[in-house]
């Protein structure tokens, strides 16, 4: 039977690394997840989770040596949900305004399979915490408590990525038709606006905008064919598409083009909705690390 001891030390930590999973789950402006069923499925297991990490310590202290093994299930556990994830978005591709692209997915699917490793780490710390104050209760589920939601916010700051909006300037660009032909700033887009309709319609009430790299080297990242699409959908997904969706990159300078017919037609939010796209853990590139040799050094 567990003492009242562990008993509290693994409710506390229950508690605590729930809350974790319940902190990092919430709604964004990518709008993912926003439905509650996509809410309930990441709580459960984050609560999963937290309980993993909670009974490791009492498991422990008590020598059942073979209980602290299932941890190892934990693994394949997150790794199941990191799978369930890629293919659920997968499944919803053809649904969508304009693909996310298979590098955003897998991007995704990863942070959701990390965010449970944040429930179990944050219980066991709070555990461990329990464990090492020598003193009340109430003076020990405060203190473990607390050290919690410290290690929550070292991972939290560990695991922030950035955005396009932090390597680069994202500007309203001006929509020009010739002949049919999408010019975006003296950009060729595309020739497929084949009728009087379309050509009116994307003078009328497209929407471009060009995003222009801060430093030369982050046009490696900008460039890539997977966070051009991820930009593209946040900006479909965000604004809506009545028709026509365009990304184009400009080989000289490394200027990249976002261009579309919204059905909310607020060039505000389509800036800000590039901005925020996340930069891709695929495409992203140490510059320090490209400038080094092979003994790590200029």
């Amino acid at each position: 039977m567990l003492s009242r001891e562990h008993t509290i030390l693994i409710v506390t930590s229950i508690i605590v690394g729930t809350l974790a999973r319940i902190i990092t789950i919430k709604e964004d402006f990518r709008q993912y997840p926003s439905y509650p069923n996509g809410y309930l499925i990441h709580l459960v297991t984050g609560f999963v989770a937290a309980s993993l990490g909670a009974v490791a310590i009492p498991a422990l202290m008590t020598k059942n040596f073979v209980a602290v093994t299932f941890l190892t299930l934990a693994i394949q556990q997150f790794r199941d949900v990191r799978k369930s994830e890629r293919e659920s978005l997968k499944d919803l591709e053809n649904t969508e305004y304009a693909y996310r692209g298979d590098a955003y997915i897998d991007g995704i699917a990863k942070t959701f399979e990390s965010r449970n490793y944040f429930s179990l780490i944050v219980a066991l710390a709070t555990g461990i915490t329990y464990e090492i104050v020598d003193s009340s209760a109430w003076i020990n589920t405060i203190c473990s408590a607390v050290v919690g939601f410290i290690i929550l916010y070292i991972l939290k700051r560990f695991s922030k990525g950035k955005s396009i909006g932090d390597i680069a300037e994202v500007k309203e660009a001006k929509i020009e038709v010739k002949n049919h032909e999408l010019y975006v700033d003296g950009l060729y887009v595309t020739n497929l606006l084949g009728t009087e309709n379309a050509s009116k319609l994307f003078l009328e009430e497209g929407r471009a905008v060009v995003i222009y790299p801060k430093k030369h080297h982050f046009r490696v990242t900008l460039e890539n064919f997977g966070q051009r699409q991820a930009a593209l959908f946040e900006a479909t997904r965000t604004l809506g598409v009545k028709r026509y969706h365009f990304t184009r990159r400009d080989f000289e300078n490394g200027r990249v083009v976002i261009a579309l017919v919204p059905i909310i037609n607020d060039k505000d939010k389509l800036i800000e909705a590039v901005k925020k796209t996340p930069l891709l853990e695929s495409t992203k590139k140490s510059e320090s690390v490209m400038n080094s040799n092979m003994v790590g050094r200029e």
